[in-house]
């Protein structure tokens, strides 16, 4: 075994490998960026060393720059991770030519399916079933025109380089396919610097299978079984589990068996992962192999028993894979949840801010490496209550994986573990996900990739108004508090003493767009309430900082009720409601539409401008084309109106907030 290792990565996986070292004995070498000074990552290794500013370009994706530190370090060998370097094949030769172990596979491996194009043609010639389509060398826009147009339409367009859901457009229909592939081709060269393109039928209601594949030196290869990645939105997973629902054994087989076929045909040693794309009738096509740890690895390790990243470190250092096949047993069901920094509300847009409380459910980090039964909770993250969610990087906050024994048992406890996970500072996905474990669909494993689209009244309902118990709870919050700060003035008693009466007063709120007016009655013990909800008396059970139990009329309602400027955050019965602290007397300013300009939503580049001065378009038409945090987003005509100026041009980097053009 290695004694001390580099982590050429960051955030919860660099967390993730930093905490299998340390069991081992393994000392840990963290590298970070000049945004990740304060980072989770640099506190869970022995070492960390800084190697360049905030952007990836210019610190994690610097292979030389990494090596060096490397060997200055006295590391011996390099986890990559996933993402950054970690397909990355110069970068594993590079490793191995300075004398490091790069704890991954051979970089001919990384070659030979670092190619979308390539590995399907390896994989046809292995007579392993794909999807129809091109997969060829030829780039130019007429010819993969034609080649969609005889494929037939839906079409997917695919960066060949590419990988989690980034340079990836679905096409319906021929007129719209130059306008895709423009598109997915900006994004391809932005992330992955190659903007080669395959196109491919778009299967109707598939699912995503993967197998996880594991290889020593001395050619022994396993498959750890499969997992169901189809819940995705953008091409990118949302949720995943372990095993598949309704895999049959044989079916389970034939999949694990194509997959180390698959794995052997390229000489492949480590963690892999090959995917399959699957019809509901259960015939199954190649899709691609991430030649890496994934990020949906613990699933797997949860129903097996194992440490993957164990596994890992013991084959990079010359020993053979602790199980064989035989011995490889599935114990149970596992759900994987990806929290992210984004609004889902307004296309998952990624959010930016700093994490200004976090309270995570009750989850014990249990020891990998055979238990028979794993703790029912396992939260894998990067960050901490205080640290800041930036532009730079991956917007997800931390992956939650639940255990139970069987499906039904992982589902409740997976709706329970996110009934309790509480953040405040930016937007995030935990309400949508509560949902999307809720909806019939996933609860009743209807599953393919279209899930969220096809269920998306049901996971995107109406809004609903404020109840009164939530509105008490948090003009109680305020009420205690102005108590706490003003102990001393008589006119601020706890029952409201007046000299010919009692007090009353209002307050007023928004959420959304629903105006919330609440007008309290202090008591001797207590206040009577009376709002949009109903009106009823309100006493204080129980206080404990921001936590509080009230008895609003015969119900009884417990509630955390965070302050976030004037924005109150209540988290009560396993909602959150974002109540935003209105002053009656000052009316509502300008919309962005009405006041003539448009902003960006976040930080980022101008890709495409898609107006011109003078222009008239219509409400919903496209107007300019951002790339933030690794995705493009449309910004869009709010209304019908006339562009009166472009304030940037294609190539320009925008602030948060910055005005992007004059809209009238």
């Amino acid at each position: 075994m290695f004694s001390k290792i580099l982590i050429a990565n960051r955030g919860e996986i660099a967390c993730r490998v930093a905490a299998t070292a340390r069991r081992l004995g393994v000392k840990t070498v963290a590298v970070y960026s000049e945004a990740d000074a304060l980072a989770r990552h640099v506190a869970a290794c022995d070492e960390a060393v800084l190697i360049g500013p905030a952007a990836a370009k210019e610190s994690y994706l610097l292979g030389d720059r990494i090596i060096s530190v490397a060997l200055a370090c006295g590391a011996e060998a390099i986890h990559p991770g996933y993402g950054f370097l970690s397909e990355n094949s110069e970068f594993a030769d590079a490793c191995t030519k300075a004398g490091l172990v790069f704890i991954g596979p051979p970089a001919s491996a990384i070659r030979a399916m670092g190619s979308k194009s390539a590995a399907k043609t390896l994989m046809e010639q292995a007579r392993v079933p794909l999807v129809p389509g091109y997969h060829g060398d030829n780039q130019d826009a007429d010819f993969l025109h034609q080649q969609a147009d005889g494929i037939g339409y839906p079409v997917l367009l695919k960066a060949s380089a590419g990988g989690g859901g980034k340079g990836m457009r679905v096409v319906e229909s021929s007129q719209e396919f130059k306008a895709a592939l423009a598109s997915c081709k900006r994004e391809a060269i932005s992330s992955f610097g190659d903007d080669k393109v395959l196109a491919e039928k778009y299967l109707q209601r598939p699912r995503h299978i993967e197998i996880q594949v594991f290889a020593d030196t001395f050619g022994n290869c396993v498959y750890l079984f499969e997992r169901d990645c189809s819940v995705q939105r953008r091409h990118q997973k949302v949720l995943e589990e372990a095993p598949a629902p309704g895999m049959s054994a044989d079916r389970r087989k034939a999949m694990g068996e194509a997959a180390v076929a698959a794995a052997k045909a390229v000489g492949y040693v480590g963690a892999g992962t090959v995917e399959f794309i699957a019809n509901q009738d259960g015939s199954f096509y190649f899709m691609e192999m991430n030649t890496r740890l994934q990020v949906e690895h613990p699933v797997t390790e949860m129903i097996t028993g194992t440490d993957l990243v164990e596994w890992q470190l013991r084959v990079a250092s010359g020993e053979a894979l602790p199980l064989q096949q035989s011995a490889l047993k599935i114990h149970g069901h596992a759900i994987e949840a990806r929290i992210y920094a984004e609004n889902p509300e307004k296309g998952f847009l990624p959010s930016i801010g700093t994490l200004v409380h976090v309270r995570t459910p009750e989850a014990v980090n249990f020891e990998l490496g055979g238990t028979p039964d794993p703790a029912p909770f396992r939260i894998d993250s990067g960050v901490c209550e205080g640290d800041t969610i930036s532009p730079f990087y991956d917007p997800m906050i931390a992956k939650m994986i639940v255990w139970g024994r069987d499906r039904q048992e992982a589902l409740t406890r997976m709706a329970r573990a996110l009934a309790h996970y509480q953040l405040v500072g930016l937007s995030s996905n935990i309400a949508f996900l509560q949902r999307l474990i809720r909806s019939s669909a996933f609860a009743q494993a209807d599953l393919d990739t279209g899930l969220i689209e096809r269920n998306h009244a049901a996971l995107f309902p109406p809004h609903e108004n404020v109840s009164l118990p939530i509105l008490a709870l948090a003009v109680i919050r305020i009420v205690l508090a102005e108590r706490h700060h003003n102990q001393n003035d008589p006119w601020d008693t706890s029952h409201g003493w007046r000299m010919n009466g009692s007090l009353s007063r209002r307050f007023a709120f928004d959420n959304e767009d629903e105006k919330c007016d609440v007008d309290i009655r202090y008591l001797a013990k207590g206040w009577v309430m009376h709002g949009t909800g109903g009106s009823a008396p309100v006493r204080l059970i129980h206080l404990n900082g921001d936590e509080l139990s009230l008895q609003v009329g015969t119900q009884f309602v417990n509630g955390t009720v965070v302050r976030h400027g004037e924005n109150f955050h209540v988290f009560s019965q396993g909602q959150h409601c974002e109540l935003k602290y209105a002053d009656p007397l000052v009316h509502a300013g300008e919309t962005e539409a009405e006041a003539g300009r448009l902003t960006a939503p976040m930080p980022g580049k101008i890709v495409a401008l898609l107006v011109s001065p003078g222009q008239s378009v219509q409400k919903g038409e496209p107007l300019l084309i951002m790339e933030a945090m690794k995705m493009e987003h449309t910004i869009a005509a709010p209304k019908e109106g006339v562009v009166r100026e472009l304030m940037y041009r294609v190539g320009d980097q925008v602030a948060d907030g910055a005005q992007l053009l004059v809209f009238e």
